[in-house]
């Protein structure tokens, strides 16, 4: 049998060979725990979800694009004709004689 003369040094041993091994083994275990938190994995149909979503406000923001341009060119249009107009009046009554 083992007597406590040998059990010490063996205990001692098996501990230093767990520490050893175990400390990288833990480790390990724990980076790939805290690369999987990092980035998660997101099921398939949530990832076509997000992509029709993208694509939907890509072409939403052309289309808020083409408004605005719409609506400044109407703003320049009215913009000349104010002025095309404002001419022909200050024009019309620099010409006309005037009345007494």
């Amino acid at each position: 049998m083992m007597g406590p003369e040998i059990a010490v040094p063996l205990g001692f041993f098996a501990t230093i060979v767990m520490i050893v091994v175990g400390r990288p083994y833990v480790k390990a275990i724990t980076a790939k725990a805290e690369a999987e938190a990092k980035s998660p994995q997101l099921p398939r149909e949530v990832m076509e979800r997000l992509e029709r979503m993208d694509q939907s406000l890509d072409a939403i923001a052309v289309e808020v694009e083409r408004i605005s341009e719409g609506q400044r060119f109407t703003t320049k249009l009215l913009s000349d004709v104010r002025d095309t107009a404002s001419a022909a009046i200050t024009a019309r009554s620099s010409a006309s004689p005037p009345s007494q």
